[in-house]
């Protein structure tokens, strides 16, 4: 791949309010899966399981790929994927992975060759929490609350807007919790792994074909463009 590219930069809003409102930034992952999708393509992101845990997954259709939506902060686990991923260019499918830019780079690295049908989207990534941490938090917040969690939301765009970062937990009897302990712990950089302090993809030279992340900013740099809804930033 040719580095030191001119590097095209882009704020965008889902045209549909309803995928922006579902999506935490402005959706422009589910825009470019969703032509991925359309033409016969598999889609390759993390998800949280019922479980909650973060795995990453291959989706073929639209509401498989919606679980891809949303924040996690927290390290996916790969499993196969990536042997997945090899079979699925080889037979010749259209592919979008998504992922961190190490996990990016792990892919390729694992390919070892270029796939004209391969696209890759990295996010600006500010470091990923350890699972062991995220699976103590969610136990510590059942015995808190002597019931099991059924549902998360790493970070509440609809009840709080999209600057604001709360988690929010929902609880089998009913009850709601929302809570900035893991937001709080996150943003202090007390969770990280050790090799994010290392990181060697924290560059605008980015490994993916395409980078997105929240457009934090956008009130200065295009003020008409902001409404608290959220905008993603695009690199290409």
């Amino acid at each position: 791949m040719e580095r030191n590219q001119l590097q095209l930069v882009y704020a965008v809003k889902h045209s549909n309010e309803k995928i922006r409102a579902a999506s935490r930034s402005g959706g422009i992952f589910t825009a470019i899966s969703d032509t991925i999708l359309k033409n016969g393509g598999v889609v390759y992101g993390c998800i949280i399981t019922d479980k909650f845990q973060a795995v990453h997954f291959r989706a073929i259709s639209e509401n498989e790929r919606d679980r891809m939506r949303g924040s996690k902060y927290v390290q996916s686990k790969m499993g196969d994927i990536f042997r997945i991923c090899k079979k699925d260019l080889i037979d010749g499918r259209k592919v979008l992975f998504s992922g961190t830019p190490c996990q990016v780079a792990g892919l390729k690295n694992f390919l070892n060759r270029e796939y004209d049908n391969l696209v890759c989207v990295d996010i600006l990534c500010h470091g990923v929490p350890s699972p062991a941490v995220w699976e103590k938090y969610v136990q510590w917040q059942e015995k808190k609350a002597n019931d099991k969690i059924v549902k998360v939301d790493f970070r509440n765009k609809v009840d709080f807007g999209w600057r604001a970062h709360y988690e929010t937990l929902w609880f089998s009897k009913g009850k709601k919790v929302d809570s900035r302990v893991y937001t709080n712990l996150f943003y202090k950089h007390s969770i990280l792994r050790p090799c994010c302090y290392k990181c060697p993809f924290k560059s605008t030279d980015r490994v993916g074909d395409i980078s997105i992340a929240d457009y934090w900013g956008v009130e200065k740099a295009a003020p008409k463009f902001d409404d608290n809804k959220g905008v993603s930033l695009v690199l290409v």
